[in-house]
């Protein structure tokens, strides 16, 4: 039987997209039972929560992550391999998440999810940066196959380091729609407002990382705007954990006065995203550039109008269910907030077309997609 050996590390360590893509993959592809033996590993040392929480057995190793990390990818170490903690020999290693560590498999595949470290180099911290200059082109070298989660960045990769188009297979994120949808309880909604200390009046949402790449010094400036040119009665609310590079968002809510109007909550637990989607006026997304655009594809399953970039993946995550604006033009976000708060038809047919969107985004789909390029690698 053939052996694939998955790298589960930011399923178990990621709480935002790229964890929630890998969980969601590799949850899927055991459903799908494709009659390969997969197995799965983290890099570094296994807790026993982190075994029971894998949907599969789950090899650990024997160092720290982040010795591992720097033994593996700063040191340039061939040692130690994968495939002495997955079991060998292995026909297939699939690194997940930009890297590919060390191992002996017949091929070799990893999943870039963006290449944001290019084009926006101020957006990371200056050692992230570098190692990720150094460790990714290398990685993509040395692999047979490269996966993007989208066809702008599949294009990226194809521009920016002239990676053969057959050498690139597109596997797109997705949502559990069983999960993410409208709710239409209001006692639920009131429950994750209390929560979030949110209140009861309209808001904005905006979520994501606070990093200078999500854009939200421009997207508080816009609403500023909105709110003078529109007495608009929203709030504006930026769920998040702090990343890094963030303190020109809080100083640009300070500077304009807007404390009592724009509310950090911090990290929202995904339990709770469903019913915050569905309570917001509609959902902010307005990044310079992205790989995928997961929260698009959550917002429109949870039936909320978007607002988003015209840039990079982003059209292809909201089709014609999102609103477009110049990301980079305070103006141009202005608009569209002001549209999409005083516009109810708008928002109306932005809600069906965008439910019609969302819908295409199945972990099935995701999963075919990701058996597909596995099995265009192993008969390469």
């Amino acid at each position: 039987m053939t052996i694939i050996a998955i790298d589960y590390t930011p399923a178990l360590r990621q709480q935002a997209g790229i964890g929630r893509i890998v969980r969601g993959q590799v949850q899927a592809l055991i459903e799908r039972n494709p009659g390969y033996d997969l197995r799965l590993f983290a890099v570094g040392r296994v807790s026993d929560e982190e075994r029971k929480a894998a949907p599969l057995p789950l090899a650990g190793m024997p160092l720290s992550e982040r010795n591992m990390v720097r033994l593996w990818h700063r040191l340039n170490s061939p040692w130690p391999r994968v495939n002495w903690f997955t079991g060998g020999p292995l026909d297939l290693l699939h690194a997940t998440d930009f890297v590919l560590p060390p191992g002996d498999a017949r091929r070799k595949l990893v999943t870039v999810h963006d290449l944001a470290f290019l084009f926006y180099p101020d957006a990371a911290m200056p050692s992230l940066h570098r190692y990720l200059n150094v460790v990714v082109p290398r990685s993509v070298k040395r692999a047979d196959h490269v996966i993007a989660d989208s066809h702008n960045t599949a294009m990226d990769l194809q521009e920016q380091w002239d990676v053969p188009a057959d050498r690139i297979s597109v596997v797109q994120g997705a949502v559990d729609h069983e999960r993410y949808r409208p709710i239409e309880d209001e006692k639920a909604k009131a429950r994750v407002r209390a929560r979030y200390g949110i209140g009861d009046g309209p808001f904005i949402l905006g979520l994501s990382r606070l990093e200078p790449r999500k854009n939200f010094v421009r997207l508080i400036q816009a609403y500023a705007m909105a709110r003078e040119e529109a007495n608009l009665p929203h709030k504006l609310i930026i769920g998040g954990s702090k990343g890094w590079l963030y303190d020109s968002i809080f100083a640009t809510v300070q500077e304009l006065g807007l404390e009592a109007w724009v509310q950090f909550p911090g990290f929202i637990d995904e339990a709770d995203l469903p019913a915050l989607y569905s309570a917001a006026e509609f959902f902010a997304y307005p990044s310079l550039y992205e790989g995928f655009g997961l929260p698009i594809i959550e917002a429109l399953a949870c039936g909320t109008p978007v607002l988003t970039g015209d840039n990079s993946c982003l059209p292809e995550a909201g089709g014609h269910g999102a609103y477009y604006v110049n990301s980079s033009d305070v103006n141009s976000i202005t608009e569209g907030l002001i549209a999409l708060a005083t516009d109810s038809e708008l928002r109306r047919r932005l809600r069906e077309q965008g439910l019609i969107q969302a819908a295409h985004f199945t972990w099935a789909n995701s999963a075919g997609q990701l058996l597909d390029a596995y099995d265009k690698v192993l008969t390469g």
